[in-house]
């Protein structure tokens, strides 16, 4: 385990760098057992070229999924669609060009996470390219923990193998995922829609996990 002065070091040495103090309370201690299911959508796959195009954000209390306290942002890209990623989560120009600015989106984004973990399927993604529209307005990336519920998935089913099947290959197929889990599929590649079934399943793998 860490000591702890080790990290009050790291909180003053990031806080120092943090180019705005409003976001100070992203080093906080997180609220006991909150998380925020994450995800977005692209103009491409590309991390170094592409851009947000849509945010889809839900906290997550305990065992419960707060459907209530959710974010859903349309973000107004720089650079043209990718014509792929348009048939994929179906944001035409004339729709993301009423969104709002990636400065503003971050702001709103980060004032809804706060100190949470985040929770997303394939979650480094969508990190990825938060990032780089954090780092120039902040001077950091995002500082809280991230779980990567395919990653919970994996082990769950690691587990039930046999010892000496175990640490081979697993469908991590999102759909396989929720059909097994008996999870309800949303219409897929819509930020929220997808962020809500991250999130059911980081709620029901939590408990198959802890029940052993």
């Amino acid at each position: 385990m860490r000591p702890h002065w080790l990290d009050s070091l790291r909180r003053v040495w990031m806080l120092y760098h943090l180019a705005d103090a409003h976001f100070a309370f992203m080093y906080d201690p997180p609220p006991d057992a909150e998380w925020v299911a994450l995800d977005c959508e692209t103009t491409g796959l590309d991390v170094h070229r592409d851009q947000i195009v849509s945010i889809g954000a839900v906290r997550i209390a305990g065992a419960r999924l707060l459907t209530s306290q959710r974010l859903e942002l349309l973000v107004r890209p720089e650079r043209a669609m990718n014509a792929d990623a348009v048939r994929v989560h179906r944001l035409r120009e004339a729709d993301v060009a009423q969104g709002m600015d990636p400065e503003q989106a971050m702001r709103r984004l980060l004032d809804f996470i706060g100190s949470r973990p985040l929770v997303g399927y394939y979650l480094e993604f969508d990190v990825a390219m938060l990032n780089r529209e954090i780092w120039p307005l902040l001077g950091v990336r995002l500082p809280q923990a991230k779980i990567e519920v395919s990653a919970m998935y994996y082990d769950f089913k690691n587990r039930q193998l046999p010892a000496h099947e175990r640490g081979g290959t697993i469908d991590l197929r999102f759909a396989t995922m929720m059909n097994d889990l008996e999870l309800p599929l949303r219409d897929a590649h819509d930020a929220l829609n997808d962020a809500v079934m991250a999130g059911l399943a980081f709620v029901k793998l939590r408990q198959l996990l802890a029940a052993g």
